[in-house]
């Protein structure tokens, strides 16, 4: 029954307002309960130590994203989207397809983006430069030839066939590669069927031969198609880009670009994932080497090269970690393991841990390759080297299957970073113990959303596991392959940045410490390695060299903000700043 206005105003006077005892009374109990429970949080010692200048630009930060609520993600940008037919619905930390071209034209993109990141943990070096660059390259480069598994004559072949790109010293007298009478598996000159390409010549050709390397934005967006299909096209544009950068020049151009890009994006250190197959030839040869070692001294050039120029002297390098495809037989597993132990001898400073990669759920588990891993620690303690793990696990929607149970398995053999964990929210056990354990985990959002894990940003379990107090860092996993068309991963931050409330500034910043604090900048055993990250910034060696860089870089960076953005925000001179 409806109150009668006279009713209303009677019972009105009764209603206790917001500033009365009992309700004053409340409050402090919930504000104390939400205190307490931050206080849990992995980023709670960040938080408590930030200087004053940096808690004003974790305010100003918040101040902008509220500001930038109301005046972008509003009706207006929904009649936008629903224009263009890609549904009417906008908020902050929506799908990654649908805010990529917003988010670059935000003041929070400009402020995300010269953000100093840290390192760069978890990233397969094969899908990190942007693909316009690297096909310019391979284009450019003399003596580069294609080769298809059928002739690229209808529109069917164009999607489906298997691609190669190599070095070859002559050229056949074939059909083109376009004509129905092409012979499949023949390389034909590049240069030649890029500038015949029925559609539109060399430009066309760049943007098909892009589309064969990159999962598109509606590829990224049709989540009712389940991870399986999305694998097996992020798979296959996977094999186009590994034939393309083993030949030396394209090998050292490809390194150049990647440490470029990084450093221009605040990250300064890289552990790169790289499924090493032997098909790497020498300029002007079309013989594979036989081993790894010429791959990993242009590695060590160029990254001294880099090094010594203007734009990198604030570069600190990169490592590997070699990693096995998790799908192969045993013989093949063995084979790399024998592989990655030989290079460690060989390259002991490039060399940084071990890895199995590839879709999890389609793989062999961890539990089903115990055999292959613990020969592979046997022989390393013969050969007198230490390669520790840092295995992908949980990459999975699956709660108690095989695959979930990677994460059980990840933690008893001593891997030092967990590659993604998306699942390892659902496992209060095994929280507890890569928390107490300080087992890092390689958080990639953006990669789990377009590879189908979860829908967008909001529904990601990062939070979760930050709330527990489970040591976190972003990572951009495949960024050419996944649509950020750079190796950074401002695009990862900015997405979290937008998506999470209790994140913010100070958030990230958390994040991009651990990054530097959980980085394999030297060869440690299991005790030296947990002495370094308890110790971070006060401790000795390279990694603690490392924190106080960063952390130099961090207060710089957050001056900046203040100077830049807080007058508008209606903060005072900076020289007001008040712990």
């Amino acid at each position: 029954m409806a109150l009668t206005d006279s009713d209303w105003d009677l019972l009105s006077s009764e209603l206790p307002s917001l500033d009365s005892p009992i309700i004053s009374k409340y409050l402090t109990s919930r504000n104390a309960l939400k205190a307490e429970e931050l206080k849990q949080r992995s980023d709670y010692s960040f938080r408590s130590n930030l200087s004053p200048i940096a808690r004003r630009a974790c305010d100003i930060v918040s101040r902008i994203r509220d500001e930038e609520k109301k005046t972008i993600w509003n009706s207006d940008l929904e009649e936008k989207l629903a224009s263009e037919s890609e549904g009417g619905v906008a908020f902050p930390g929506m799908m990654f397809g649908l805010a990529k071209e917003l988010m670059k034209g935000t003041k929070l993109w400009g402020i995300v983006r010269k953000m100093p990141k840290g390192s760069l943990l978890h990233a397969h070096l094969d899908a990190m430069v942007d693909l316009e660059y690297l096909i310019d390259l391979t284009l450019s480069t003399p003596g580069m030839h294609i080769s298809s598994s059928m002739a690229l004559s209808n529109p069917s072949a164009l999607i489906d066939a298997d691609l190669s790109i190599r070095f070859c010293n002559f050229t056949p007298d074939e059909p083109s590669i376009w004509s129905p009478s092409y012979q499949a598996e023949t390389y034909v000159s590049l240069v030649a069927a890029a500038d015949s390409f029925p559609a539109g010549g060399r430009a066309g050709f760049t943007a098909w031969l892009k589309s064969r390397c990159v999962l598109s934005p509606r590829d990224a967006v049709e989540q009712h198609h389940g991870q399986a299909a999305i694998w097996r096209k992020f798979d296959r544009c996977l094999m186009v880009l590994g034939t393309m950068i083993h030949y030396e020049p394209i090998w050292r151009g490809f390194l150049r670009r990647l440490m470029s890009l990084l450093i221009a994006d605040g990250v300064y250190w890289v552990e790169l994932r790289f499924a090493w197959p032997l098909n790497y030839c020498r300029e002007g040869l079309e013989v594979p080497e036989t081993d790894y070692n010429h791959m990993f001294q242009v590695i060590e050039e160029e990254t001294a090269r880099f090094r010594a120029t203007e734009q990198g002297k604030k570069f600190w390098g990169l490592r590997m970690i070699w990693t096995s495809l998790r799908n192969l037989d045993s013989r093949s597993i063995v084979e790399s393991m024998d592989n990655c132990i030989a290079t460690k001898l060989a390259w002991p400073h490039l060399v940084a841990g071990y890895d199995l990669v590839g879709p999890e759920d389609a793989g062999r588990p961890l539990a089903d390759l115990l055999p292959e891993l613990f020969w592979f620690r046997k022989q390393c303690a013969v050969e007198g080297v230490d390669i520790p793990f840092f295995f992908h696990a949980g990459e999975t929607l699956g709660d108690g299957d095989s695959t979930d149970d990677n994460l059980f398995d990840a933690l008893l053999l001593g891997t030092r970073r967990i590659g993604h964990g998306f699942s390892l929210y659902k496992h209060p056990r095994l929280v507890d113990a890569v928390r107490d354990r300080r087992i890092l985990i390689e958080s990639c959002p953006i990669s789990n959303e377009i590879l189908r894990l979860t829908g967008s940003v909001m529904h990601h379990p990062l939070p979760a596991l930050l709330a527990r107090g489970v040591p976190c860092a972003l990572c951009n996993d495949d960024p050419a392959v996944l649509g950020q068309d750079t190796a950074g991963m401002t695009h990862d931050f900015w997405q979290t940045l937008q998506g999470w409330d209790n994140l913010g500034l100070a958030g990230l910043g958390s994040l991009a410490e651990n990054s530097v604090r959980w980085s394999v900048f030297e060869d440690q055993d299991s005790e030296a390695w947990l002495k370094g990250i308890r110790s971070a910034s006060i401790g000795g060696g390279v990694k603690a060299e490392r924190l106080q860089q960063w952390a130099v870089e961090w207060e710089q960076f957050c001056l900046w903000i203040v100077t830049e953005y807080g007058e508008e925000c209606g903060d005072g001179a900076v020289g007001d700043a008040q712990p």
